[in-house]
């Protein structure tokens, strides 16, 4: 597969991950408050599947791309910070499709 053709399905994988994350001030609510647990998880399964696939494809694309250990830190640590892979892709991931 081409390097840009990965580098948009990271783009991808990491908008999925943040939305997915964020869905978890819904749900979480929805099941401590009312009892209601299965939107909570179905959210949940999404977003490990999701947070695998953007950490395999940073791995992927960070071995293609050649980055710097400072850009690969700043991607994996994007993955557990609320609005990170939205500001990944904005910043870093949106760059480096340019180029």
């Amino acid at each position: 597969m081409n390097r840009n053709k990965l580098l948009l399905i990271l783009k991808t994988i990491a908008i999925l991950e943040g939305i997915s994350y964020l869905l978890f001030g819904i749900t979480v609510p929805l099941k401590k408050m009312y009892g209601y647990h299965l939107p909570n998880k179905i959210v949940g399964m999404s977003h490990g599947i999701l947070f695998i696939v953007y950490i395999l494809l940073v791995f992927i694309n960070s071995n293609q791309q050649k980055w710097s250990i400072k850009t690969k830190a700043f991607l994996y640590l994007a993955s557990i910070i609320p609005f990170g892979t939205f500001i990944a892709e904005k910043k870093i991931l949106n760059h480096e499709h340019r180029n």
